[in-house]
């Protein structure tokens, strides 16, 4: 078993920056690929970015392009996704994702079905 406890969410003003903090804990070798999605109200939950096991790979979705870095320790115990340039439709509940199953691509993980594990998410909220 992996347990994810995000941190670092909070209210921020448009175009300010933000860094969410996602601490991994238990069985943390199993994982492979790492993650983060985001919810806002009434929508689904959406991909904003993952990072391979050893943390030489990145992939983003187009809407946080430019404005996010996500990276990780080589422990593997600490995620970070740093936000700049943050927008009102940033807003949503930020979670912290883990996976155990290895894909050739980086963007396999641009999907909610290869985590298997969940923090319970974090609250951002960008105040325009």
């Amino acid at each position: 078993q992996v347990q994810l406890v995000e941190s670092g969410g909070g209210l921020v003003q448009a175009v300010g920056s933000l860094r969410l903090s996602c601490a991994a804990s238990g069985h943390t070798a199993s994982t492979d690929a790492m993650g983060w999605f985001r919810q806002a109200p009434g929508k689904e939950r959406e991909f904003v970015a993952t990072i391979s096991w050893r943390g030489d790979n990145t992939y983003y979705a187009d809407f946080v392009k430019g404005r996010c870095t996500i990276s990780r320790d080589n422990a593997k115990t600490t995620l970070i996704l740093q936000m700049d340039s943050l927008k009102s439709e940033d807003t949503a509940v930020y979670y912290c994702a883990a996976s155990t199953k290895l894909y050739l691509h980086i963007t396999e993980y641009a999907r909610m079905n290869p985590y298997d594990y969940w923090g319970q998410g974090i609250q951002v909220t960008v105040s325009s």
